[in-house]
């Protein structure tokens, strides 16, 4: 580029960094035309801008049709995306420890199994350290595939409902009654409550479910 000091020339410039895109390479071919002759390799002298680019502008302002940026390709592609044998297999393993959510008001799906344990299982299966991402990365790849890591809690029995009032009243008036009455019997019995098992009980935090 040229060490141009003309205050036109720095203002396009900063004009030029302040756009994106399509709306750049079109700014960018108008300013070749104006000033360069529409040369690309030109502009690239007076202002830096890539002759690429400019080149680029320059087909899209005389043809009228925009060149589609392809975004997604740029950058670092997914582990998942780029060894499809191992998204296979991450699933393979996963997929039995998953189970929907238990009230059923979203789409996620959760497991067990954590990211460290996972990586555990793929070497198990012949996988070689440098082929597996890190842990890290490990739960990024789950979070995208759709797991969840959710730890089962253990059911609970409810400690009071809205009858345990009403309930514990009746057995004073009952206890009562039979203490006034001499010809009857108390006697005391220790019972255990009897809990429903299965995958959605209790919200499905039952791990015998599981």
């Amino acid at each position: 580029m040229d060490d141009s000091t003309d205050p036109t020339d720095r203002l396009l410039q900063r004009a030029a960094d302040r756009l994106t895109g399509h709306p750049k390479r079109l700014f960018q071919a108008e300013v070749a035309v104006a000033l360069c002759g529409g040369s690309a390799r030109r502009a690239e002298r007076r202002f830096g801008w890539g002759r690429d680019a400019v080149r680029t502008g320059l087909h899209e302002l005389a043809s009228g049709i925009r060149c589609v940026d392809n975004f997604p390709a740029r950058g670092r592609v997914r582990t998942e995306d780029a060894d499809t044998s191992l998204a296979a297999d991450i699933r393979d393993l996963v997929e039995p420890r998953t189970h929907a959510d238990p009230e059923l008001k979203t789409d996620r799906r959760y497991t067990d199994l954590a990211a460290r344990e996972v990586l555990a299982r793929l070497r198990a299966s012949g996988y070689a350290d440098a082929d597996l991402p890190a842990e890290r990365t490990m739960r990024d790849i789950l979070n995208r595939m759709g797991y969840r890591l959710a730890r089962v809690r253990k059911g609970r029995p409810l400690k009071k409902t809205a009858d345990t009032d009403l309930i514990f009243a009746n057995v004073v008036a009952a206890r009562a009654a039979a203490a006034a009455d001499p010809g009857s019997l108390e006697i005391s019995v220790d019972t255990k409550a009897k809990v429903a098992e299965g995958a959605y009980v209790r919200g499905g935090k039952n791990p015998d479910g599981r």
